[in-house]
């Protein structure tokens, strides 16, 4: 008999919840029409993205008319970066040396077009330098960008504290900016998302990361934010998004949404405590991110001496999926941005597995995990040339 398949990588990406996938069907061949139609068809297609909408909305505390449907976190957050600051056309940007690339990149974009940047350090547990931030701000800054939890180490940035900071800074200069920007796409399971808790001027999230399908993203816009589109063409989503709406990703968002309050994650966070306990008991291993403070369903640990990228492959001849960090920096040789911000050398950066639980994982699998892992470092670091004991 085949052992069973263990997959843990969540955070790459979610299976679409079945009851998800079962609400989103019927606008696939049978509500097909175009929401911008007129006919009977199309009314129906139109009004459940208004229901979708109001229930978006809902859940993170706002009005539906601040709500923004995308293709995904990557749009929301080159949407939210881009389309602040050139409206604004001149100024300063800040954000932190661990965002994740489509926040990194955006910003980099801005560089090129003559704006200031400043990357914000982080401790060796990867919570931003707030002493820095204060300091940075200016009377030119236009946006500040900080990811309300990291997607390689888990750990959970002080964003209420941070919109104190700003809303001190602006309440001071008399200002309605710098707006405030978070990527919460990696928190959307597990923590707060109401808007007004977490003093955010914008709000990124999507479906990949909540048992909906990829493809579909959300920006929050608070309605005193003035953005510019990035994309051309017609007018839906306000003329922010252009195009024909996709109705059965936005009607999945809402439904998983929904299903979120349903949520109890109290069996991965046992799983997670397990795990780091477990493979913290290899030698020379070092966990990275904050212990207490990180999402319920991060594992991120440093084993000295192995090939990340071929501990993966093993381990998936195993039956086992996990891996090194972002999935979406996999096809780079580069040692990871994150873990390099923490002060990890090449050699550490290159030495971690991302271990990312979720809803179809068991605190029964875990012993299975950890004797699969502890054997391949230390086949590994036996083949190893330069790894010392």
């Amino acid at each position: 008999m085949a052992q069973e398949y263990i997959y843990l990588d969540h955070a790459s990406t979610t299976p679409v919840d079945l009851k998800v996938l079962e609400k989103m069907r019927p606008y696939f061949s049978d509500l097909y029409g175009n929401p911008s139609g007129l006919y009977g068809i199309s009314r129906k297609a139109k009004d459940a993205i208004d229901q979708s909408r109001k229930a978006v909305a809902e859940f993170i505390g706002a009005s539906p008319q601040e709500i923004t449907f995308t293709s995904g976190g990557t749009e929301s957050d080159n949407l939210a970066i881009l389309g602040v600051a050139r409206h604004v056309g001149s100024g300063h940007i800040i954000t932190s040396k661990i965002e994740h690339s489509a926040v990194l990149n955006s910003c980099r974009q801005l560089e090129k077009e003559g704006f200031d940047v400043t990357y914000l350090d982080v401790n060796t547990e990867g919570t931003v330098n707030l002493n820095q931030l204060k300091k940075s701000l200016r009377k030119d800054t236009v946006l500040v960008s900080i990811m309300y939890a990291n997607n390689e180490i888990g750990t959970v940035e002080p964003i209420s504290e941070i919109s104190d900071i700003i809303k001190c800074y602006r309440k001071t200069n008399k200002s309605e900016k710098p707006y405030f920007h978070s990527d919460a796409c990696q928190g959307t399971l597990y923590l707060d998302m109401n808007v007004e808790n977490l003093g955010v001027d914008l709000l990124t999230f999507n479906g990949s990361k909540i048992y909906a399908p990829k493809g579909i993203g959300v920006l929050y816009i608070r309605e005193s934010v003035k953005i510019n589109q990035i994309i051309f063409g017609g007018e839906q989503e306000r003329g922010l998004r252009p195009g024909t709406e996709n109705v059965p990703y936005i009607v999945a968002m809402a439904e998983a949404l929904n299903q979120i309050k349903k949520h109890d994650f109290k069996e991965e966070l046992k799983m997670r405590d397990f795990l780091i306990d477990e493979l913290l008991k290899i030698e020379n291993s070092h966990l990275n991110g904050l212990r207490s403070n990180r999402l319920p369903n991060n594992v991120n640990i440093t084993f000295d001496g192995i090939e990340g990228e071929a501990a993966i492959l093993y381990l998936d001849k195993m039956g086992i999926a996990l891996s090194t960090g972002s999935a979406c920096m996999s096809k780079s040789l580069k040692p990871s941005h994150v873990l390099s911000a923490l002060g990890r050398n090449p050699e550490a950066a290159h030495s971690s597995l991302r271990i990312s639980l979720g809803r179809g994982n068991s605190l029964s699998q875990m012993p299975r995990v950890v004797e699969a892992i502890t054997k391949i470092v230390q086949e590994l670091r036996q083949m190893s040339a330069i790894y010392e004991k």
